[in-house]
């Protein structure tokens, strides 16, 4: 494992160290680097010298550890008998030198309870175990003897008189920190931990253990796990590929619906993010004097999830003018005028990784022109008619149909659509998706598009279950150069985006708490301005 994970993060592709010669000049160098690190016996000896105790590390059991544990046991269930490997992938480098700050990949995360930035290079194993194993604990164990025991593989605690704690700037403690213990790791997740040394050997002894059916791995995770586990398998490559998708599919459908833990979390970004918006309304002013005010927004909502979460969710779209007509604007370089709309779309992440994702669309100068209202308010009615639906026991797909229906009609009033409504709804027709091209709805979670592996029958086409999180966010976006369109709604893009969980009985609106309705929008912007 530890070669594999070398070859992966090449010295050469690390962050440079300031020069640390000794007093004597001594040191080897590397001729293809430009560092200077001091290798010899008597400086290694200096260093790892003179520190105190680490810090006590928080060994306090995570609130998501009996969650994640039920997570584990349903997947379980759907794969008896086989080795299952979810890692959490490796750092990433972002250019030359320098890495993306980190983030494990969201079935790690899910399985586990671990966000953030933690932890590069871990690995999640379920291995086949029996009541003969004393698995009478085991996750997932059934009395047919089924069932599988969690083993959570991290790199542990460097060594104060390793050349790692000193020079290497990946993983050395004095330049990113020290990693957790394995003991401490093992008390806040309620899995065992080792050492991901031991990784390929334990592998190997649980893939040719008797009973044991097979191994599958999220094969995207890390390049170097799968790389690992390659030797292990003897079926076709077709077969390999096979096994490990339906892993990844049981992974994304495993998240449709969020557990009480994963709503509070989802609650709890969504509050960070009205907050953002709070602060984006009140940086509009100094938006408008800078001549890249899209960033301006951007900088005040970022700034507010940074501080209050782990970060943004996804890249704001911050859109004002005719940039609001680019779905996926994140340039986000732009002036922003008054008499404008701007379009912003933008989720605060929560530490644990659960995002938040809302798009209003705010006056510039806090009041609606007629044109504009019009718009906002067909999307507006088009969003009204997709909650109306909403409910346990609707398939997925008639809430986008609610909404489709309200954007048609008002487009065939308007007198831009080549036939009426109804016939532009039909499947050959669809004419008024010229001016909304997206899908009404997504599922939300620890992926702004969470579950988007899921199956069709279990997504698009599935019932609304109690405990689904999902977008509604209807809009229209007429561009500045449509000719099709009446001059006076040219360059208006509107979106309104909202957050939503179903319950027993209909559905509750997480993101209400920020105005959807244009009168309550403008007072809102009022209050915040002062």
């Amino acid at each position: 494992m530890e070669e594999l994970l070398d070859a992966q993060h090449p010295e050469g592709g690390r962050p440079t160290p300031e020069p640390l010669d000794d007093a004597r000049g001594e040191g080897a160098e590397d001729p293809k680097s430009h560092r200077s690190v001091p290798r010899s016996a008597a400086f290694r000896r200096f260093i790892a010298q003179g520190w105190g105790p680490r810090p006590a590390e928080d060994t306090a059991p995570s609130a998501a550890a009996p969650f994640a544990a039920r997570r584990r046991a349903a997947l379980s269930a759907l794969f008896p008998g086989e080795v299952l490997v979810v890692p959490a992938g490796p750092l990433v480098r972002r250019s030359n030198d320098t890495d993306y700050r980190f983030r494990p990949h969201s079935a790690f995360a899910h399985l586990t309870g671990l966000g953030t930035d933690r932890e590069a290079d871990a690995v999640l194993v379920l291995h086949p175990r029996t009541p003969a194993d004393g698995g009478d604990d085991a996750e997932g164990v059934d009395a047919a003897g089924g069932g599988h025991e969690a083993v959570l593989y991290l790199r542990p605690q460097g060594s104060r008189d390793s050349e790692e704690f000193y020079a290497d700037a990946r993983y050395g403690e004095l330049w990113v920190g020290p990693r957790p213990g394995l003991a401490a790791q093992e008390a806040v997740t309620g899995v065992p931990c080792r050492d991901a040394a031991a990784l390929a050997d334990e592998l190997g002894a649980w893939v040719a253990a008797p009973g044991t059916r097979g191994l599958r791995v999220v094969a995207d995770a890390d390049p170097a796990v799968t790389a690992l586990v390659a030797p292990l398998r003897t079926a076709a490559a077709e077969e390999v590929a096979a096994a490990d998708d339906e892993l990844v599919t049981a992974l994304s459908e495993l998240r449709l619906v969020k557990d009480e833990w994963e709503v509070g979390e989802l609650r709890r970004a969504v509050a960070a993010t009205a907050r953002g918006f709070e602060e984006v309304v009140r940086a509009l002013p100094r938006a408008v004097g800078h001549p890249r005010g899209e960033r301006v927004v951007e900088a005040a909502f970022d700034g507010t999830a940074r501080v209050e979460g782990n970060g943004v969710g996804y890249e704001t779209i911050s859109a004002a003018g005719d940039h609001a007509c680019t779905l996926h604007w994140i340039r986000n370089d732009g002036p922003v005028r008054a008499g404008d709309l701007l379009l912003l779309d933008a989720g605060v992440e929560a530490d644990s990784l659960y995002t938040a994702d809302v798009t209003r669309t705010l006056p510039v100068d806090g009041r609606f022109s007629e044109p504009q209202r019009r718009v906002y308010r067909a999307v507006l009615d088009a969003a009204d008619a997709a909650f109306a639906v909403a409910r346990p026991g609707v398939r997925f797909r008639e809430v986008h149909e609610a909404a489709m229906r309200v954007i048609a009609e008002r487009l065939a009033q308007w007198g831009v659509l080549p036939v009426d409504a109804a016939a532009s709804l039909e499947p050959g027709g669809q004419y008024h998706r010229r001016w909304m091209a997206h899908g009404t709805s997504h599922h939300l979670g620890l992926d702004v598009h969470d579950c988007a592996q899921a199956r069709r029958e279990m997504y698009l086409d599935a019932e609304l279950r109690p405990g689904m999180v999902f977008t509604i966010e209807p809009g229209l976006y007429v561009k500045a150069e449509d000719e099709l369109a009446p001059p006076e709604l040219r360059g208006i893009g509107v979106r309104i985006e909202d957050d939503v969980l179903v319950t027993e009985d209909g559905v509750e609106n997480l993101s209400a708490a920020l105005p959807r309705e244009p009168d309550a929008v403008e007072a809102w912007m009022a209050s915040l301005r002062g």
